[in-house]
């Protein structure tokens, strides 16, 4: 079946492992192909702009649980992250594809009602569905959205070129969505042990929203263009703030340092990490999908983003390559580690990571 007699189990390299390892030996030979594998979205050349391509898969089971998501939910949500991933290069999105493929125990009104959902988003920020593909599915649902944008080759900006000293920004507050999660995850439970049991959502409207619901921070690139800062680096936040600031640090051949005092948590997050037994600021850290932008800034822009809406710094790169560091609410200093998202982690031992959350300090 396999040339390579050799059977490597996924879990062993991980998500961001196994990229490297398909991509390590791609080249790019065409000279509008200016980057590729390795930032939010590849950049092409196209004369006066560069163009943006970023793609992303949701599967049902493994992004999405539908007996709790909403469809018109899904199809928002689909099309917003991909939007991310061009804030996230400091641009913005213009067009988007869709591939859809479903099992035959869906309808036609649960696809218009899917579609409603994705329009709505593209409405919302200006962007045009152009086109897609739609076919069978031997079970559940696929998405696959692909999303176009562009930009001028000196406003873009990767993930690769922080610079030592840079203040670590983040837009919005981190958690909630992953909170939003949990409380969608305790209420199946709930119901499956008892169907007659109604969901306890009350409270909770506003991590719930962050979780279904997610808004790519396009206005935090306007904003930035208004006040005449270009960040030195930049990322979404898909996978986790930890993860996503050694993305930075590693990419740019730095080291990071985070303060727990500045990371941003509404109370709604903050209340419900505790009632989960959760600590707050490690659920900020760790929990992932709050698609807000995490970006470094020299530090003579300071002024310029210290009074932006919704805007916090939270740290600096350090010059020290693989140092990425935490200092505590009581001044210790500990070891960043990285526990967000991983596509090919073995569900009984994310579950034990997830435990980990309740118990680190």
């Amino acid at each position: 079946m396999f040339e390579n007699g050799s059977r490597t189990p996924l879990e062993s390299c991980g998500e961001f492992g196994l990229i490297d390892l398909l991509t390590r030996k791609i080249q790019l030979k065409n000279p509008s192909s200016v980057c590729g594998v390795g930032d939010d979205a590849a950049i092409l050349d196209a004369g006066q702009r560069q163009v943006l391509v970023s793609k992303d898969l949701l599967m049902e089971g493994v992004h999405f649980d539908l007996s709790y998501v909403p469809l018109k939910h899904l199809g928002y949500k689909a099309i917003a992250v991909n939007l991310s991933d061009i804030a996230a290069m400091n641009a913005h999105p213009e067009q988007v594809l869709v591939g859809l493929a479903v099992s035959s125990r869906f309808t036609v009104e649960a696809i218009e009602e899917l579609y409603a959902g994705m329009r709505l988003c593209c409405e919302r920020y200006g962007v045009d569905l152009v086109g897609g593909d739609t076919t069978s599915s031997a079970s559940g649902m696929c998405l696959s959205v692909t999303v176009i944008g562009y930009g001028k080759p000196e406003t873009i900006v990767r993930r690769n070129t922080a610079g030592e000293g840079d203040l670590i920004c983040v837009s919005g507050n981190l958690g909630a969505a992953y909170t939003g999660l949990l409380i969608l995850e305790r209420e199946k439970q709930v119901f499956m042990k008892d169907p007659k049991t109604q969901p306890d959502l009350d409270g909770y409207d506003y991590i719930l929203e962050r979780q279904l619901k997610p808004e790519p921070r396009l206005d935090v690139v306007d904003q930035l263009k208004e006040k005449g800062v270009i960040p030195t680096s930049m990322i979404d936040i898909s996978d986790g703030l930890a993860s996503e600031v050694m993305h930075l640090a590693k990419d740019s051949h730095k080291g990071c340092c985070l303060y727990e005092e500045k990371l941003p948590i509404d109370t709604q997050t903050y209340g419900t990490a505790m009632e989960l037994g959760l600590v707050p600021s490690t659920v900020a850290l760790n929990g992932g999908e709050d698609y807000e932008l995490l970006f470094t800034v020299r530090q003579s822009d300071y002024e310029r983003v210290k009074d932006m809406k919704s805007v916090h710094v939270i740290g600096y790169m350090t010059p020290e390559i693989g140092d990425y560091a935490l200092i505590t609410n009581d001044q210790k200093k500990i070891a960043l580690h990285a526990q967000g998202w991983d596509a090919y982690l073995k569900q009984e031992k994310r579950n034990l990571e997830n435990d980990t959350l309740a118990t680190e300090e």
